[in-house]
């Protein structure tokens, strides 16, 4: 067992998030996270409207007495999601979690904080980190260009960004992006870091509520097989390979400065359901992270945390405890 401030921060056994991903984080994914001693999250975008995100909840409290949390990403555009709805939800549904992403909460947090609810949020810069401390969350999830989804656009991977976070911050924070194992654990605490967070690793679990074929994809990748778009467009995103995502790249290499998001929204827009849920793995570009060349196995959720925590704690014990003879 490994007792740290997130662990102490969040009243979990282990210091294992299980970050918000588009149509994985449901109350299946969520509660047996919760179970084993992590810390699960339900993906509230996900969910069509307010009332969707309550039921959801509600489903969770059903199938977990642990704590779990929601994630709620603020997202640019046209229409903006009823997030005062999704908040009012959270709140009623007794959520003291609440894992942000996307632009900065600062407009929402006495909302959250006036309910009593913890919030971490998602930062892909020690910038962006110290801009939350400030605004008032409570931890961060420093996420490094190693990601699946989008790592932001310095392109600082975590054998750098981790550290220069925890010479900067004060509030506890966690490694995020290409996190799979034990060994990965343990760096991320000796770099700093307060626990993990994962998210490519939880889709290849018996009970994520994805398609076989998501978890064969994973399986079947190489790290070197995931592919950076929308680089032209200011809103990279780290995906897996294939023909749409090459169709992407190659309109942003012939439209170049020109490009705009209709060009490929083909490629982009209502991804999800058909990849995660009908496992048609060619009809657009969905987020995996470069830890698809750590997977190779797909586990329960418990067994994963449980393998996660054994390594960890025999490299610590053992082979890092000898080096110090």
């Amino acid at each position: 067992m490994l007792k740290t401030r997130i662990t102490e921060l969040f009243n979990i056994t282990h210091p294992i998030i299980q970050g918000g991903m588009h149509y994985v984080g449901f109350a299946e994914m969520a509660a047996p996270v919760s179970n084993a001693g992590g810390l699960g999250i339900i993906t509230g975008l996900t969910q069509k409207s307010p009332a969707d995100l309550a039921n959801e909840i509600a489903k969770c409290h059903q199938l977990t007495d642990k704590p779990f949390g929601v994630n709620l990403t603020f997202l640019p555009g046209f229409v903006e999601p009823d997030y005062p709805g999704y908040i009012k939800a959270i709140v009623e549904g007794g959520v003291k979690i609440v894992e942000t992403a996307g632009r900065s909460p600062e407009k929402y947090m006495d909302s959250l904080k006036s309910a009593g609810i913890k919030v971490i949020h998602k930062c892909t810069s020690v910038r962006h980190s110290l801009k939350a401390e400030k605004i008032g969350c409570d931890a961060a999830s420093v996420d490094g260009f190693e990601c699946g989804g989008h790592p932001g656009e310095d392109d600082i991977p975590n054998m750098i960004l981790l550290p220069r976070a925890a010479e900067e911050l004060k509030i506890p924070f966690v490694a995020s992006g290409g996190i799979g194992n034990g060994q990965q654990l343990v760096a991320a605490l000796a770099l700093g870091a307060d626990g993990i967070n994962m998210g490519t690793r939880f889709i290849a679990t018996k009970e994520a509520p994805v398609h076989q074929n998501v978890k064969d994809a994973i399986l079947d990748a190489s790290e070197l097989d995931t592919k950076l778009i929308m680089r032209s467009l200011k809103n990279t995103e780290r995906v897996l390979s294939n023909v749409a995502v090459d169709r992407i790249l190659q309109k942003e290499k012939d439209l170049g400065d020109n490009i705009k998001i209709q060009d490929i929204m083909d490629e982009v827009a209502g991804v999800y359901p058909k990849v995660m849920q009908e496992g048609t793995m060619e009809s657009g570009a969905w987020s995996c992270g470069m830890v698809a060349g750590l997977i190779n196995d797909i586990p329960t959720c418990e067994e994963l945390i449980n393998q996660i925590m054994s390594d960890a704690m025999e490299i610590i014990n053992g082979r890092l405890k000898s080096l110090s003879a």
